[in-house]
């Protein structure tokens, strides 16, 4: 597996992507995870603008510097950071995503394509914040702990991206 191959082997990323939570158990005592990164740095960024929303507990435990909230920005960007190498260094191109709902609007145009790009991350992360993780989280690190809500939270995020799948293909 050289870093220059068009595609790693999803073996073996997965294997590394597993591995790498052995040192985040054992250095800094936290799982992997993505949603709470974001929420780290909305916080600091909120607690800039309006001080005084920095006493809300929520946003407190995530502004503080911690290790386990520096871990998940890096993390973020790391991942950000990785999937930009990888692209410049295999050298691969990939064609302008399509949307289906592209036909029914014609050419949308970038300003349109990125308000739903980022109303849909929106809605993500809120569903990740009121399941007390994403799917990273749950994924990964959950189902490595054995953790049954993270088992079920799983298997409905499999059977919800089917169904969406099939209903944006019109199969069901």
């Amino acid at each position: 597996m050289s870093p220059f191959d068009k595609a790693w082997s999803p073996y073996a990323a997965g294997i590394l992507i597993g591995l790498l939570q052995i040192p985040a158990f054992l250095i800094i005592e936290t799982a992997l995870g993505a949603s709470s990164s974001y929420v780290t740095v909305g916080a600091a960024i909120t607690g800039l603008l309006d001080p005084s929303l920095l006493k809300i507990d929520y946003a407190a435990k995530h502004v503080v510097a911690n290790a386990k909230n520096l871990w998940q920005v890096a993390l973020v960007a790391g991942i950000a950071l990785g999937a930009f190498a990888s692209m410049k260094l295999s050298g691969a191109v990939r064609a302008p995503v399509s949307p289906i709902w592209a036909k029914a609007l014609g050419s949308p145009s970038h300003g349109l394509r990125y308000a739903v790009a980022f109303g849909a991350g929106f809605l993500m992360l809120f569903g990740a914040r009121i399941a007390d993780g994403c799917t990273s989280g749950h994924g990964l690190s959950g189902m490595a702990q054995l953790s049954v809500g993270s088992t079920v939270a799983v298997a409905a995020m499999f059977t919800g991206g089917i169904a969406t799948a099939l209903l944006l293909l019109r199969r069901i």
